[in-house]
């Protein structure tokens, strides 16, 4: 259900006095205007708007000009010509008192009375009933107390799309690779102490999206599909509904507290899951200016890569007196959404005649460069490579026009990037110079895609290469004062089926035990152990490693016979139940991992927003950053 009365987090709203042009402004002179015709009868006639109104939400004021034909001094309705309007911006400040998110809303006060049961289901199962165990009893007692803030460091891992059946069957296909039969192989974070589950509706949806899942992680809360950074009080696609339901996300309050801060996707940067870290926006599709309808553009609504760059200014502007220093390291996809849509601005491993989106001329790689003089903005794997990880300041990589290259791909990218487990040491290499600690969030958001496509193979390797990431994380930190959480924002319709012996191929054919040959299904076909309930369905691509090549056919009905087929191929993508032009998510819970301070809170069947709670305590970033306001 929708909480209609909520006391929100920012609620003393102030107006800003000056007023902005709802249409963008370049900064550059215009050519003159041609001469109008004489006369002495023009009217301009100009009307407070109150805050409210449907073309000025946030209020202002309305222009209206015309001729006076009767001559009565007074511009009537029927003698308007034109009608412009000057819209006050939505600027909202809060104070220190109200950093947290909503307290009263009920997403957010549930799930903290979970983490003090989960607190409490870690001390009865580490204690037993006799006077032999009070000591330990005593121990776990202490242990839960001490994890409070003991985090110094904080990693939040998503694998987009990476349910249980994609952990299954990637660790079965990573044990293969290595020789093994595959089955009682372990992903690295699937050898971390703790472990639960998490359940992944959105407030409004049975099966989510990534917007409101990762929403609900970063802030507490959870909300609609497809809003980003807000509860679920808002209305997807209405720019004046924003105000007032804006959700704070633990990498804000990392900044506040004065953490070091850093995003890192596969996918565009800009995209759902990296966005609800930063960005607070009315639907996860106005990644651009040119994503916007102009109603939102005009209402004073902000796409999510200009609120990227500008990050540090916006969140300072939230907060009286705050002086942060803004996101350390950025990397990832989603180049298109920063350049303008000029051909002079295209990178050189540009696959389109112009690479970028922009329709207000802002190239905000320049803006973004201007900004931080001291960093570093770069594009490709040369430019990665060429980082002085010692000493460089801060990081914003690039790496592609739109999404990143799968993993199975990446060597046939034009320019060359750098890989998930590249980006994530590189990222730590630059955070980890802050003794306050920092906050990284790294998302695999191509096994998301992979899946999308129905290519297990695609999905499957990008899960492994996450794997490689998340150890890599732990080989250069602490687990002593780094806490490191690794789970998905939702699974997908994946399933294994039939009854395969042991160590048969996770790609291949089910050939059942003690026997060599391929099982029958009743239509007297062989059938894969991997396949999808719905989505693009069968291809056989042989070698092709892009799994996006499958959109290039319709989708495929009906069984296929796949007796001289090799379905271990990284091009072969598996049959599906149901047609559909492309794969969708499931609604099962997904995976959490911990390893860290306060990760034996990972316990047992969560709402997906206790993951907020866990970080927060583990971190004590609320307080942390209530203090750095005082």
């Amino acid at each position: 259900m929708k909480h209609a009365t909520l006391n929100k987090l920012f609620v003393g709203l102030s107006l800003a006095l000056s007023l902005t042009a709802c249409s963008g402004d370049d900064g550059d002179t215009g050519p003159a205007g041609a001469n109008g015709s004489p006369g002495t009868n023009a009217l301009i006639d100009q009307t407070a708007l109150a805050v409210g109104n449907e073309n000025c939400p946030n209020g202002g004021l309305q222009i209206d000009s015309g001729l006076d034909s009767n001559a009565d001094g007074v511009l009537g309705s029927s003698e308007i010509t034109e009608t412009q309007y000057l819209c006050t911006p939505g600027i909202t400040q809060v104070t220190a008192a109200q950093i947290r998110n909503n307290t009263s809303n009920p997403w957010y006060s549930d799930a903290a009375q979970q983490v003090e049961a989960a607190k409490d289901r870690w001390m009865e199962a580490t204690q037993g009933a006799t006077a032999a165990t009070a000591r330990a009893a005593t121990a776990a007692a202490a242990k839960a107390a001490a994890s409070k803030g003991a985090a110094k460091n904080v990693i939040l891992f998503v694998g987009d799309g990476m349910g249980i059946s994609t952990v299954t069957a990637a660790r079965i296909l990573a044990g293969q690779m290595q020789g093994l039969q595959g089955e009682e192989y372990q992903l690295s974070f699937e050898k971390f102490p703790f472990a639960g589950l998490a359940k992944t509706y959105n407030v409004d949806a049975q099966t989510p999206d990534s917007a409101g899942t990762m929403t609900a992680m970063m802030s507490g809360v959870k909300t609609d599909v497809g809003v980003i950074g807000v509860d679920a009080d808002i209305e997807r696609g209405e720019c004046s509904t924003v105000a007032g339901n804006e959700l704070v996300t633990s990498l804000e309050l990392a900044e506040i507290a004065g953490k070091s801060t850093g995003i890192i996707s596969t996918a565009r940067i800009t995209h759902a899951t990296p966005a609800a870290t930063y960005a607070k926006s009315a639907d996860r599709n106005w990644e651009d200016i040119s994503d916007m309808p102009q109603e939102a553009i005009d209402a004073g609504c902000t796409d999510i890569a200009a609120q990227l760059v500008n990050f540090e200014a916006n969140l300072e502007a939230r907060y009286d007196g705050l002086d942060v220093d803004g996101i350390e390291v950025v990397m990832g996809g989603g180049r298109r959404h920063f350049l303008p849509k000029d051909a002079a601005f295209n990178s050189n491993d540009a696959v389109s005649s112009v690479e970028g989106d922009r329709t207000d001329n802002r190239d905000l790689t320049a803006e973004w460069q201007a900004t931080y003089p001291n960093g570093q903005y770069v594009y490709d794997q040369a430019s990665f490579n060429a980082l002085d990880l010692d000493n460089v300041e801060r990081v914003f990589g690039l790496f592609n026009e739109s999404h990143m290259q799968y993993e199975a791909d990446r060597a046939n990218d034009v320019a060359g990037e750098p890989s998930l487990t590249e980006m994530t040491e590189a990222a730590i290499s630059v955070l980890d110079n802050n003794d306050e600690g920092f906050f990284l969030m790294v998302e695999s958001g191509r096994i998301d895609h992979g899946h999308h496509a129905g290519s297990a193979y695609g999905a499957l390797t990008d899960t492994i290469e996450f794997a490689s990431a998340i150890e890599k994380a732990a080989q250069m930190t602490n687990s002593e004062d780094t806490l490191i959480i690794v789970t998905a924002d939702h699974g997908h319709v994946f399933t294994i089926a039939g009854y395969p012996k042991r160590g048969n191929p996770i790609l291949g054919k089910v050939v059942g035990v003690g026997s060599d040959e391929p099982s029958l299904a009743a239509d007297g076909m062989p059938y894969t152990t991997l396949g999808y309930t719905n989505g693009l369905g069968y291809r056989n691509l042989g070698d092709e490693t892009n799994a996006d090549a499958s959109y290039a056919a319709d989708p495929v009905s009906g069984r296929m016979d796949l007796t001289g087929v090799d379905t271990t191929t990284p091009g072969y993508h598996q049959e599906a139940l149901v047609p559909l032009s492309s794969e969708t998510h499931s609604g099962e819970d997904v995976g959490i991992f911990a390893q860290g301070p306060g990760s034996f809170m990972v316990n047992g069947t969560n709402e997906q927003n206790m993951l907020f709670h866990i970080i927060n305590h583990s971190a004590n970033l609320v307080e942390k950053a209530d203090a750095a306001l005082q």
